[in-house]
């Protein structure tokens, strides 16, 4: 069948050729008689198709082995009526009859071990009549020349074109079977490369899911300690515990954001946001960390932005932040520069931002290693200003996924200047006529399966004003809400036993009092496809572990009700 397949791929040429040949037989030579040749092996080749597909469709196990062996031997059929036209040519006495003979059966031969090679019974079944025609025709050559020298010659030619056609169909079985192995290697390679990509991805989510687990509860502790401790001296402890755990969430991100990009399961979105506004936070963040080194913050060009723009606000300030740490961190005097810019680009805008520092500069060999993971260009930079060596490479396949793209000139002695290009999409601003929540008060449920995590994001909550209610596993959440009127609920997604979107789905499947108000996944894999297996699930909003309590902030007052809280209503 791989054959017969071939040989259908192969249907029309054949049938074309023997056209043309008729036609030029019949017009230079006078042999009209060729157009029932043309005839005969166009029917062979038809009926050869009709056979084809009928095995193809047919169920009944006997009638598809007549098929078979009728599909079987229909090369042979073909062969024989095709190669027999090299017998009157090779009789004719018309100048370079024989040679036209001669070279309609080479042809033929090596089309058979082309278009056939998949198989070697069928390359010898198809090849055999032309072999036969080819021992046949000296026999023909000498009778219809009985005086020529050259009669005799014929053996030695048919003898080397048969050996080098054979010759030829085994170098070309070789091959294919060298490349069939060569696919097979490569397929069981790629196949190996996909298994460690996700044994390495599981690992780091892993491990992802266990560290934030701590960092959550430092992070949490050290907010709530610094605003508790009345002393200068306590709140100094607080905040150096704060700052550690934060440096230890940037880390863990940077490892996790690595691991998604080297699997290729990074996303952004396309959503809209005030971009003078993200750019206005972002630099009013840095600003303090300039004034501390005495360098000048210069912003330019922020008044030109457009306001509303669609694109991955979260991401682009991502890349910002980076730019604008390593502009500060390796500057010691004069300034750090940020050139702002929005240009029409056929149906999209791109916006540039150009980060441009008086620093040391780098040199050509260390321009090659910047983007390189984990590399740190000098041994002491990670004793002095710390960080893993992956903010940049992230940075720039982040830029690369929103269709842009990260660069970076310098010189040393005179400082580096980043450029930054991302497309971005012109939006409309939202409406925002309706009041903000008020999530002070409001009646919060907490489902986590680790008391680290409860506390953790009970100390974030109360912080807000608000005294939630916890519980430790999924089957534990929905006897409460069955009992208990809540405002939302934070739901951990991954728990022993019933995981949080079982417990979700199984809460807007049931009648009660709480079926429909709103959840907000809690997980460590915060991924896209994460998200869209909780919003099918009945969830209607994420926070990331560890906590970052503005992005819980945000979350509530997504969720919750307009104007006020049902608790304070």
């Amino acid at each position: 069948m791989r054959a017969a397949a071939a040989r259908r791929g192969n249907l029309y040429l054949r049938v074309v050729a023997t056209v043309m040949i008729a036609l030029m037989l019949h017009v230079f030579i006078g042999m009209a008689w060729t157009w029932v040749w043309a005839g005969a092996y166009a029917a062979a080749q038809v009926l050869e198709l009709v056979l084809i597909r009928a095995l193809l469709s047919q169920a009944d196990p006997a009638r598809a082995r007549i098929l078979r062996w009728a599909v079987a031997a229909m090369p042979v059929v073909t062969s024989t009526i095709f190669g027999f036209l090299a017998l009157p040519l090779f009789a004719s006495h018309e100048r370079f009859a024989p040679t036209l003979g001669g070279l309609l059966l080479a042809g033929a031969l090596l089309n058979v071990i082309v278009v056939n090679s998949s198989l070697r019974s069928a390359t010898i079944s198809a090849a055999a009549p032309h072999v036969v025609y080819l021992l046949i025709a000296p026999f023909v050559a000498r009778a219809a020349n009985p005086g020529a020298p050259l009669a005799d010659a014929l053996w030695l030619g048919v003898v080397l074109l048969i050996v080098s056609v054979f010759v030829a169909a085994r170098t070309l079985e070789r091959a294919l079977r060298a490349e069939a192995a060569a696919k097979e290697e490569a397929e069981r390679r790629r196949h190996e490369a996909e298994e460690a990509v996700a044994a390495k991805s599981a690992f780091v989510a892993m491990i992802s899911h266990e560290l934030r687990t701590p960092i959550s509860a430092i992070l949490a502790g050290a907010a709530r300690l610094h605003s508790d401790v009345p002393d200068a001296s306590s709140k100094t402890h607080a905040q150096l515990i704060g700052d550690a755990g934060a440096m230890m969430r940037t880390l863990l991100n940077d490892l996790l954001d690595l691991s998604r990009l080297d699997a290729g399961r990074m996303a952004v979105e396309q959503a809209p946001f005030d971009l003078r506004q993200a750019m206005a936070d972002t630099l009013r963040l840095w600003r303090p960390d300039a004034n501390k080194k005495g360098l000048r913050l210069r912003i330019e060009g922020a008044a030109h932005l457009p306001r509303w723009v669609a694109g991955d606000s979260m991401r682009l300030r991502q890349v910002l932040n980076n730019l604008l740490s390593n502009a500060i961190k390796f500057t010691d005097r004069g300034a750090v520069t940020v050139r702002l810019s929005a240009r029409e680009a056929g149906d999209h805008l791109v916006f540039e931002a150009i980060v441009a520092d008086t620093g040391r500069g780098l040199t050509e060999a260390e321009l090659s290693r910047l983007f390189t993971p984990f590399d740190q260009l000098a041994s002491n930079v990670a004793r002095e200003h710390g960080g893993s060596g992956l903010g940049l490479v992230i940075s720039r396949e982040l830029v690369r996924l929103m269709g842009g793209d990260l660069t970076v000139t310098s010189k040393p002695g005179k400082g580096s200047r980043f450029r930054l290009a991302v497309q971005v999409e012109a939006a409309e601003a939202p409406d925002t006529r309706a009041g903000g929540a008020i999530i002070e008060g409001a009646r919060v449920l907490v489902v986590d399966d680790h008391v680290v995590n409860r506390r953790a994001i009970e100390l974030v909550l109360q912080s807000f004003g608000i005294q939630p209610t916890l519980a430790e596993s999924g089957e534990r959440a929905l006897e409460l809400l069955h009992s208990e009127v809540f405002d939302v609920m934070l739901m951990d997604v991954y728990m022993p036993g019933m995981d949080g979107r079982d417990a979700t789905r199984q809460l807007r499947a049931a009648e009660g009092p709480n079926r429909d108000i709103p959840v907000i996944a809690v997980t460590a894999s915060a991924t896209a496809k994460d998200w869209e297996a909780c919003h099918a699930a009945g969830m209607n909003a994420h926070v990331a572990k560890p906590i970052d309590p503005s992005q819980l902030h945000a979350a509530l007052s997504e969720v919750l009700p307009a104007g006020v809280s049902r608790a304070a209503a």
